[in-house]
C-alpha cells in the first residue's frame, strides 16, 4: 500500500515540478505504531478551537440536566464543544431530547438515585467538573427539602471529590438563611432554610465548590412568570398580595444569563471557592411586577375589574391553597402551594461584596426586553391577529435604582 502511495506521488509530482519534486517525497506507513496516551481522561486529550463540533476540554456531569434551568445550561455547554454526562431517574423520555444540545456521541446519559452512591460516582468519574442543578420547590412522601438540598447535596459533593472532579458548582437560593422571618407558613420557608444548609455541607465535603446563589428565574416553562400569569393564582379578577405587594422587593434574573454565568464560572480558573449572586439588573416592588404582567396579558382589552389586595384580609385564598395541595400532592395546580406563597413575599436580600453575575462577564437582560415576548402565549384574545401600533403598549414598571 505504501508503494503505491509513492508511485501514485511520484506521477503527481513529475507533472507539476518535473523530475526535482521526487525528492521531496516521503512514504507514509499506515503500520506505523499509533500514537500512546499518557492517560485515558477525557479532559487531557488535545483540544479544539471550541466550536460545537470540537473538543473544549471540560468533560461535564450535570445533575438537574432535565429541569428548567438544566436545560439552558446543557445547551450552552455543549455549543462550545463539552461533552456531556447527564444522568436521569424515571423515565429515560424525559432526558433524550437532550441529545440534541451537543454534537453526535457527545452527548451521554447515565441512570442515577441521589441516594444510591455507586450509581453516583460512575457519573462523575470520568468528568472534571460537576453541576449540581437538582431541587424540589415543594416536598413529597418519596424525598422531603432535607433530602434533596441537604443529604443529597452533601452526597454528590463528596463522591465528586472522592473522584478527582476538578471543579464543584452548587445552585443554592439568594434568600437562604438559617431562620427564614415566617409570614404565612409559621415556622417559615423550609425550602429557605434547607437551601442555606445544603450550601454549608457542600462547603464542608467540597471546600472549593462554586455556589450560585439565584433569586426569581424566569424563561420558557418557568415557575415565576407562569405562576402570576395562571388563572388559578387569582381570584377570579383579584389578585392577593401580601401588603397588596409593597413592601416586597424583587429582582428576578433571566434564565440564560444565569446558564452564562455558570459557563464562564468553569472557564474561570479564579472562581473556586467563590460565591455568586445570580440577580438581574434592577430592582422592582413585587406589585409593580404583578400590574405590569397583567396588562401585558390584557394588553388588547379592556381589563377592567382587576383589583390587587391585601391577602391578609381573605381566608378564602388560603383555603384553596390548603384544597390544590390536598388534592394533588404531588404536582400542584398553578405551582400554588404554601411553601410557595411564603417564599413569594420574601423580600430579595442582595449583599453588598459579594460577586454577582457581571462579575463573570455575562451582559444582563432587561425584564422589559424579555417579558412581553415570554407573556405573549396568555395574552386574552389571542386568536386576534392585531395590525401594528392598533393597541398602546403598556408602560414598563417603575424599578428601584
Amino acid at each position: 500500500m505504501a508503494s503505491l502511495i509513492l508511485v501514485n506521488g511520484a506521477q503527481l509530482a513529475r507533472q507539476q515540478t518535473g523530475s526535482l519534486g521526487i525528492l521531496c517525497l516521503k512514504a507514509n506507513y499506515s503500520t506505523e505504531e499509533p500514537r500512546k496516551l499518557k492517560s485515558t481522561n477525557l479532559a487531557t486529550l488535545k483540544r479544539g478551537t471550541g466550536g460545537r463540533s470540537s473538543f473544549n476540554g471540560i468533560v461535564a456531569t450535570v445533575f438537574g440536566s432535565t429541569g428548567f434551568l438544566g436545560r439552558y445550561v446543557c445547551n450552552k455547554l455543549g455549543k462550545i464543544g463539552s461533552q456531556l454526562i447527564l444522568p436521569y431517574r424515571a423515565d429515560h423520555y424525559e432526558a433524550i431530547r437532550l441529545k440534541l444540545v451537543g454534537d453526535l456521541g457527545q452527548v451521554l446519559f447515565h441512570p442515577y438515585d441521589l441516594r444510591d452512591e455507586e450509581s453516583i460516582y460512575n457519573a462523575v468519574k470520568y468528568s472534571n467538573v460537576v453541576i449540581n442543578l437538582v431541587g424540589r420547590d415543594w416536598e413529597t412522601k418519596n424525598f422531603t427539602f432535607k433530602d434533596v438540598h441537604v443529604d443529597g447535596a452533601r452526597r454528590l459533593a463528596r463522591i465528586a471529590k472522592q473522584a478527582g472532579v476538578e471543579k464543584f458548582i452548587h445552585l443554592s437560593s439568594l434568600n437562604a438563611t438559617p431562620e427564614p422571618t415566617p409570614l404565612v407558613i409559621k415556622e417559615g420557608s423550609k425550602f429557605l432554610k434547607s437551601k442555606y444548609y445544603g450550601e454549608c455541607a457542600v462547603r464542608e465535603e467540597f471546600p472549593d465548590a462554586i455556589v450560585f446563589r439565584p433569586s426569581d428565574i424566569y424563561g420558557q416553562e418557568d415557575r415565576f412568570l407562569r405562576y402570576y400569569a395562571h388563572l388559578w393564582r387569582r381570584q377570579i379578577r383579584g389578585m392577593p398580595l401580601w401588603y397588596k405587594g409593597e413592601r416586597t422587593l424583587k429582582q428576578p434574573v433571566f434564565c440564560s444569563d444565569v446558564a452564562q454565568g455558570i459557563v464562564n464560572a468553569i472557564k474561570d480558573p479564579d472562581t473556586q471557592g467563590k460565591t455568586y449572586q445570580a440577580v438581574g439588573p434592577r430592582r422592582y416592588k413585587l406589585s409593580e411586577l404583578v400590574d405590569w404582567f397583567y396588562r401585558e396579558m390584557r394588553k388588547d382589552e379592556d381589563w377592567w375589574g382587576y383589583l390587587r389586595y391585601d391577602l391578609r384580609y381573605d381566608p378564602t385564598f388560603m383555603l384553596k391553597v390548603r384544597l390544590t395541595e390536598f388534592i394533588c400532592p404531588s404536582y400542584h395546580i398553578g405551582d400554588l402551594h404554601r411553601e410557595r406563597v411564603e417564599r413569594e413575599y420574601v423580600t430579595d436580600d442582595v449583599k453588598k461584596g459579594v460577586p454577582t453575575l457581571e462579575d463573570l462577564g455575562v451582559n444582563l437582560t432587561l425584564m422589559e426586553d424579555q417579558v412581553p415576548w415570554e407573556l405573549k402565549p396568555f395574552r386574552a384574545a389571542l386568536y386576534y391577529d392585531a395590525e401594528l401600533g392598533e393597541f398602546e403598549k403598556p408602560a414598563p414598571p417603575q424599578f428601584i435604582q
